[in-house]
């Protein structure tokens, strides 16, 4: 390349800056780059691209015009055509936390430009596979169904055989269990499964079956999923073709005590369809995404006993948030020493995203 060191920068909020930025990712990214940031506080969205005046725009045109990667986190403008065109020398757009949907990137375009566009908003899979494995312990435990005993000062004993949810506690060890969706959280609740010894079987229609397999995991439909396991596990993104995607139909296939985890998005579930399961059926739903969210204070699910909420804290761990930023450090030293990067944005990704 023409530039070395490379010319970095990073666009965005106080918040961001203060808070997911290592000192120690800095002195490292320093080693390598000039870098540079740029404070802007735009509005964040999960859904739309943030939408800024000519001004904005200016400023951040200026700022990125000779910078060979910019990385945007909340606060930042989208990095559009117009601004990618009048960049000198942009081989590597990055995004920290972008919902993997990467709304502050004309990420097809960029990519036409041959330039690489990373996104490292996975930094969360790693405590969101752990409270998913957390929840499936509460779970098969009845664990919610016991809390609300206590804090409602209630007399009971575990050892009560009047009491017939105690026969439904289950050990997690040799169940089978079912992922909806197959990304970062999965992989990573798999090896914390390991140890487990369970059955694995996965629902996912964008990897291919020799992969599932070649892991030792087998691949199935939708229904087979409820069917066929004693705990399914949400883990799919929300898109187009998700939302609403899991239906009564999908919750009277479960067998009796099975388990209901949900870490991924709440609107990927018909909410009315759940809750009348749970009132009707001898399952357990572990929660820690509503649709909608917050939740109601009316809302049924709060008073259910086979219902663990969580008011959705799966990724926010302190850790977490200095991850995205340490992950987008590394990806950064393998673009520039000409090595391959991890975690891509392709059209592939970008189509899936959308649906199709």
């Amino acid at each position: 390349m023409k530039n070395f060191p490379p010319n970095v920068g990073l666009v965005c909020n106080k918040e961001v800056y203060e808070n997911y930025i290592d000192p120690r990712d800095l002195e490292k990214l320093n080693k390598i780059s000039n870098f540079q940031w740029l404070e802007l506080n735009e509005f964040s969205s999960w859904d739309e691209s943030p939408e800024s005046s000519p001004m904005v725009m200016k400023d951040l045109k200026k700022f990125s015009q000779n910078l060979d990667a910019i990385i945007v986190c909340h606060g930042s403008p989208k990095i559009t055509k117009e601004v990618i065109d009048n960049s000198k020398s942009l081989s590597l757009i990055g995004e920290l936390e972008g919902d993997r949907f990467s709304k502050r990137m004309d990420s097809e375009y960029a990519i036409s430009k041959k330039i690489n566009v990373i996104d490292t908003t996975h930094g969360s899979s790693y405590p969101v596979s752990e409270w998913a494995l957390g929840l499936i312990l509460i779970g098969l435990r009845s664990a919610g169904y016991h809390f609300r005993k206590i804090i409602d000062n209630q007399y009971w004993q575990p050892s009560n055989e009047k009491d017939n949810i105690i026969f439904q506690n289950e050990e997690l060890t040799e169940k089978k269990i079912g992922f909806i969706g197959f990304g970062y959280i999965a992989k990573k609740l798999c090896e914390y499964l390991e140890p487990f010894n369970t059955k694995i079987s996965v629902y996912d229609p964008y990897v291919p079956k020799n992969i599932i397999n070649k892991l030792g995991y087998s691949k199935i439909e939708l229904n087979q999923i409820f069917s066929e396991n004693d705990v399914v596990v949400c883990l799919a993104p929300l898109t187009p073709s998700t939302k609403k995607m899991i239906s009564l139909k999908h919750f009277n296939l479960l067998r009796d005590g099975a388990v209901f985890v949900n870490v991924s998005r709440g609107q990927i579930v018909n909410t009315k369809d759940m809750i009348f399961a749970l009132q009707n059926k001898n399952i357990t739903a572990c929660l820690d995404v509503f649709d909608p969210e917050p939740i109601p204070i009316n809302s049924k699910i709060r008073k259910l006993p086979n219902v663990f909420l969580s008011p959705h804290i799966a990724g926010t761990t302190k850790r977490s948030r200095t991850r995205f930023f340490e992950e987008m450090v590394d990806e950064i030293y393998r673009h520039f020493l000409g090595k391959k990067t991890l975690h891509n944005i392709t059209l592939s990704t970008i189509k899936n995203r959308r649906g199709a």
